[in-house]
């Protein structure tokens, strides 16, 4: 039985720094998403107790971080790693993003984790920003 969701997934999973070495890690549990004409939006809480949306499509890979969920004090980080567990199979996946910049919502560029959020397959997103 494999326990991840393809190769890549199992590869970036090794390579991938424990959570102290990440200069920011942040879960989001997310209760529910909305499905758009080509885009999944969800709601999740910051550490402030504000509402933070976010948006998952296809297309090129990347990340839009969300200043209120990401303690940046003006870094600039070069890439996230994103990863969650597939509810029916258990199994991981893990994406490698470049940060290509920071907005008012989270955005995420990705085709599997949006497809898989379509059909809400995951309810966790385990985010892991390096500088």
């Amino acid at each position: 039985m494999n326990i991840f969701y393809d190769n890549l997934s199992e590869k970036l999973y090794r390579e991938m720094p424990e959570t102290f070495v990440a200069t920011n890690k942040v879960m989001l549990n997310i209760e529910q998403f909305h499905a758009g004409q080509s885009y999944v939006t969800a709601k999740v809480e910051n550490r402030y107790g504000d509402t933070v949306k976010i948006n998952i499509q296809g297309g090129t890979e990347g990340i839009e971080l969300q200043e209120t969920l990401f303690n940046l004090k003006g870094r600039w980080p070069r890439f996230a790693y994103v990863m969650t567990t597939i509810k029916d199979t258990g199994e991981t996946l893990v994406r490698k993003l470049p940060v290509k910049g920071v907005k008012d919502w989270l955005l995420v560029y990705e085709d599997d984790f949006f497809l898989l959020a379509v059909k809400d397959a995951y309810d966790e997103l385990d985010i892991r920003v390096i500088d």
